[in-house]
């Protein structure tokens, strides 16, 4: 048994032992999760996907004289001003009034990249905010306050798509080839977050993560977080999507090469969100949860045509495009940057070991609710 306290304590003494994902899980198939238990103090996971659930909360500052900035637009992208005189959310998928490719995605990432945006705002003009008009040109030294607010983060499990139609579908997942022609996923399996702590033993609200470039916290349970979700009866990991977190960062200390808009052809803007996240090995529980492998992590395959579930498949037969479906062997084909998520645990890795990333006790174990219901 260890504890965060003396985790972090040999972390500030530079003795803390600080293994990837991929390198724990090499010691645990060659030596046991006990050993790993024994031997290992910290492991670091990652994922690196869209993130259609992300947003920036702003405050631009008071006008002179004051107004009420109810309607708001970054680069014709409209954002959410019905909060206060000068506080606005930007959502990531919101796309312009004038190109539907492009969206608050891409104005995120250029007041990461400290360019110049376009910044308009009309209100009714009142006693005590009479000025209803305003505009100018922007970058992010001119805002007092913008910082992320994820509402949905980091599943631990989502469902791979697949089109049982006559023809090309185009959907969130991107764009699904028809006769079961591909398999679409997301998702950086056996080094994901959240699957390497599957009851959320350690991570809860207030856990520091990496986010981005920079670090973030978990501030609540994500939304559509289902605490129900099928689990394996082997390893008891869960099959749908479950868990999902609630995230609070600093875009100032974001950095260009860990985020991304993209446009998802016939479906419309998201955004790429890199994000690390350390276990501590408390326990020889946690550190046999962290000896998972892809074979082991097994998600849902959903027909878009049909609305159904058709099978089920390893992120190994996912990882690897070694698929069959239905008596068909469609291509595989990942939405996720993995490659890029390796190398953030890698970074956070360095990060610890150089003790400029320390851990944190969560305040708070998740679920707070954890219901996720369909409106019928």
């Amino acid at each position: 048994m260890k504890s965060i306290d003396e985790i972090n304590k040999k972390i500030k003494e530079n003795k803390a032992v600080v293994l990837t994902a991929s390198q724990a899980k090499e010691l645990a198939e060659d030596e046991g999760s006990k050993s790993l238990a024994e031997k290992c103090d910290v492991v670091t996971t990652a994922t690196y996907s869209p993130m259609c659930s992300s947003g920036v909360f702003i405050n631009a500052g008071h006008t002179n004289p004051h107004m009420k900035m109810q309607k708001v637009f970054l680069d014709d992208v409209q954002a959410y001003g019905g909060i206060a005189c000068a506080d606005f959310y930007l959502g990531a998928t919101q796309e312009s009034v004038s190109d539907k490719t492009y969206g608050g995605a891409h104005v995120i990432e250029k007041l990461v990249k400290g360019e110049i945006i376009s910044f308009k705002a009309n209100g009714t003009a009142t006693d005590c905010y009479p000025k209803s008009h305003f505009s100018k040109e922007i970058t992010i030294e001119d805002l007092n306050q913008v910082y992320f607010f994820n509402p949905r983060n980091c599943y631990q499990n989502y469902n791979a798509a697949c089109n049982s139609s006559e023809r090309e579908l185009k959907t969130y997942m991107g764009s699904l080839l028809p006769n079961l022609g591909s398999v679409n996923f997301a998702g950086a399996g056996e080094i994901s977050p959240l699957m390497n702590d599957p009851y959320l033993q350690t991570i809860g609200i207030g856990t520091r993560i990496f986010f981005c470039g920079g670090e973030g916290f978990i501030s609540w349970e994500g939304t559509q977080y289902n605490a129900f979700a099928k689990r394996d009866e082997k390893t008891h990991l869960p099959v749908a999507p479950s868990a999902t977190l609630a995230i609070t960062a600093d875009l100032r200390q974001v950095k260009p090469e860990f985020i991304a808009p993209l446009y998802i052809n016939g479906y419309g803007v998201s955004l790429y969100i890199s994000i690390g996240i350390p276990i501590p090995v408390l326990n020889t529980d946690i550190a046999h949860a962290l000896s998972v492998r892809n074979k082991d992590i097994i998600t849902q395959v959903h027909d878009f045509a049909t609305g159904k579930t058709i099978g089920t498949l390893t992120y190994e037969q996912l990882h690897k495009n070694n698929i069959r479906l239905s008596g068909k062997k469609p291509v595989s084909r990942t939405m996720s940057k993995i490659r890029d998520a390796y190398k953030i645990t890698e970074i956070l890795k360095t990060q610890i070991e150089a003790g400029t990333f320390e851990l944190t006790q969560p305040v708070k174990p998740l679920p707070i609710y954890g219901k996720c219901t369909p409106i019928e």
